[in-house]
């Protein structure tokens, strides 16, 4: 694995020649070639690598392949990059046979005085308790809808396998989101395209051949069962009587298969040119047998349960991804390190782009992302609503706020649920969710239950949108529900009245998820976002000409201090032994989001800050962490002006700081893409070069050394 990653870390791809410059320039009056940006790193495989799949999709739904343009051996990569088929709305529950009550998931902790009872694991708790929580922590789980590949014969009359697969040339054009794929079986050619629709969740697919004259090459869909398990590959054959599919209906050149799971259907409508016929081969598995042309085109459109999606033909859904993507990339943001002499802009430029590309077609529905986006079906599929801050806000520091704004509609649909665990504990307002799914149920989690840092994203969410959009509609539209994300925030805080201060805890998880919930107070990070989250409601309040809440200021004006030890922020209050004990120098070093994710808020000393960042940088076991801290690490350097490290911590040599030939940021064998890590990268270089609000240094996450040519536009300053 070691040396796979030494040889993904720069994949080998053809470099443009650019003209050499010897300063940092932001684009001033010179406009980026947007095409030729985006080409120059067209995405390039000569042989089935199971970690560079690739995909389309638009946002709500994605289609992932392998090396022949559809999903041919999703078993050879399974443990790659899966060949996922995943929608917004493609959700399972197993039936609740034994009738577990959710209420039977809360376990009661004793904090601050009083009881406050939280949706749990339960551990080695009572054997009653621990199935109802596994039971609502498994269900609903997002799934894997189809898997839609070719059968391929080989001459002798055997299927064909992927070492079969030869002479290997396949391309991701991002200019208009189509995959171009072209091989051998036997030396007999195949030339694939694939495509999605912009606005339809549909693939269209266009194959010329031989094999089809030969009558050796069929397009196989298979429907799989969901496992239930904490991932699911879309490779699960069995347990074929648990559910039930079949061809509704079907003419010359039309038909719909219909998918079953006990109270979960869905449709595939399928629609193809020329003489074609579709057969089931056994359960849950279909044949389209095309005629005997060198030629065939065919589209698969999914919906769920009702009326099937309109079908568009391959033409149209060329056409439509061709428009929409060029539009896509004509929008917005855009950076271009052409002529940098430093050897490491090629390769920060290519994961720009290829980030870009990957949380448009994973992260910009209408609801939040899994963390592993609509390809990997990871944490049962469920969003993790802490994340959504890195999945989201780098659309609208590049200029795309309308695509956050379009998950921003969970948070009115999921806040009924919010508001509930909000009132089962005690508090006034609403309590964002940690683990949940469309609906906003929440799912038992040790972990998650105690999350708060949560809590203040849909401010921050907001006041992004309300940058974007300055103006009253902005304000009414959000204004609801960031009183009532406040009015939790401030009710939160426990008040000891023997030091006259607000503590925040006990009953706490920071970010970084090394401290038990019963023990902890005051994480340096959550000390400042609850800062800034609340000065910021209260600005609200006033540009509504509503008058400052009194609570709020009283929380404001008394909680406490961020703790200090030696000259350095202590990762959390609880945890005086912060930097001695080796096992806080793992997982999230998210003290520096204090001053990164956040600007300067009051109390907050930039010298210490820098002392905490230089010990981090220097004592950090960087191989414990995970994609998303080396971007907020580039943003507190950003910050505290060190703009050498900004970017060296976006390019440290680290396995979690992986980037694949897809551009997905590679986690571990467990977890091989982490949509977090792209949508970080894209929020801390818009940071590096666009700035933020307390600073008007020119690009001030790009170091100053001559080595550097740098023109963007189109990026907004970060709060």
């Amino acid at each position: 694995m070691k040396q796979l990653l030494q040889m993904i870390r720069f994949p080998s791809i053809s470099l443009v020649t650019f003209t050499l410059t010897i300063a940092s320039v932001q684009c001033s009056g010179q406009v980026i070639n947007r095409k030729a940006l985006v080409e120059r790193h067209t995405i390039r495989l000569n042989r089935a690598d199971t970690l560079a799949a690739l995909s389309v999709g638009n946002g709500s739904f994605a289609f992932t392949t392998d090396i022949t343009g559809l999903q041919s051996f999703p078993d050879a990569y399974a443990k790659g990059v899966p060949l996922g088929t995943q929608s917004e709305w493609g959700w399972h529950s197993f039936p609740n046979t034994a009738h577990y009550p959710f209420s039977d998931a809360l376990k009661t902790y004793y904090l601050n005085g009083r009881a406050i009872s939280y949706a749990v694991q339960w551990g080695g708790g009572p054997e009653a308790n621990r199935k109802a929580a596994d039971y609502y922590r498994q269900n609903l789980h997002r799934l894997q809808l189809a898997n839609i590949g070719f059968e391929i014969q080989l001459k002798n009359g055997a299927p064909a396998t992927i070492t079969d697969i030869r002479e290997v040339h396949q391309e991701l054009d991002m200019w208009t989101g189509a995959i171009h794929s072209r091989f051998t079986v036997e030396g007999t050619p195949v030339t694939v395209s694939t495509y999605c629709h912009q606005q339809l969740d549909a693939i269209a697919v266009q194959v010329q051949s031989p094999l089809l004259k030969q009558g050796r090459l069929q397009l196989r869909i298979r429907l799989p069962y969901p496992t239930g398990n904490w991932a699911d590959m879309g490779n699960n054959w069995n347990n074929n009587a648990a559910h039930s599919s079949f061809i509704k209906r079907h003419s010359k050149n039309h038909a719909y298969i219909t998918h079953i799971i006990d109270t979960t259907s869905y449709t595939i409508a399928a629609m193809w040119t020329g003489q074609a016929v579709l057969s089931k081969k056994t359960d849950h598995y279909y044949l389209l047998t095309p005629g005997k042309a060198d030629q065939f085109r065919f589209t698969g459109s999914f919906s769920s349960a009702g009326k099937p999606a309109p079908t568009p033909s391959y033409m149209e859904t060329l056409q439509n991804s061709r428009d929409q993507w060029q539009a896509f990339w004509n929008s917005g943001g855009a950076i271009d390190f052409s002529g940098s002499t430093d050897s490491r802009a090629f390769e920060l430029e290519r994961r720009i782009v290829l980030s870009q590309y990957l949380t448009r077609i994973q992260c910009a529905g209408n609801n939040p992302p899994q963390e592993t986006g609509l390809t990997y079906n990871s944490w049962y599929g469920k969003p993790h609503m802490e994340m959504h801050w890195w999945h989201g806000v780098h659309f609208a520091l590049w200029g795309r706020t309308g695509l956050l704004e379009k998950s921003l509609s969970w948070y009115a649909r999921a806040a009924a649920g919010a508001r509930q665990i909000a009132k089962r504990q005690g508090y006034k307002g609403i309590r964002w969710q940690k683990m949940t799914d469309n609906e906003g149920r929440e799912s038992p989690s040790s972990v998650g239950a105690f999350l708060i840092w949560q809590q203040p994203h849909f401010i921050y969410f907001a006041e992004l949108c309300y940058r974007a959009h300055p103006d009253d509609a902005t304000l009414n539209k959000y204004k609801e529900l960031v009183f009532a994300t406040a009015a939790f925030m401030a009710s939160f805080p426990f008040y000891d009245n023997q030091q006259a201060r607000f503590i925040l805890g006990k009953g706490v998880i920071a970010a970084q998820e090394r401290f038990k919930a019963e023990d902890t107070f005051n994480p340096t990070y959550e000390l400042a976002y609850w800062r800034w989250g609340l000065q910021t409601a209260q600005r609200w309040r006033e540009r509504l000409k509503l008058p400052r809440e009194k609570k709020w200021d009283e929380v404001l004006s008394r909680l406490s201090a961020f703790p200090v030890q030696n000259g350095k922020y202590l990762f959390t209050e609880s945890a005086a032994d912060s930097y001695s004990n080796p096992e806080y120098k793992t997982d999230h070093p998210s003290v520096l989001g204090a001053l990164g994710m956040l600007p300067k808020t009051p109390g907050l000393d930039e010298t210490i800050m820098t002392n905490t960042f230089n010990w981090i940088w220097n004592n950090w076991s960087w191989k414990d962490t995970w994609g998303w801290d080396f971007p907020m690490t580039a943003m507190t350097a950003t910050r505290l002006g060190m703009p050498d490290k900004a970017v060296d911590a976006l390019l440290m040599n680290i396995p979690t700081n992986t980037y694949l030939p897809n551009g997905h940021n590679y986690q571990d064998g467990r977890l091989t893409i982490y949509l977090p890590g792209n949508g970080g990268l894209l929020a801390a270089i818009a940071l590096m070069c666009a700035g933020y609000d307390q600073s008007n240094v020119t690009l001030p996450g790009i170091p100053h050394n001559g080595k550097w040519n740098v023109k963007w536009e189109g990026l907004k300053k970060m709060p």
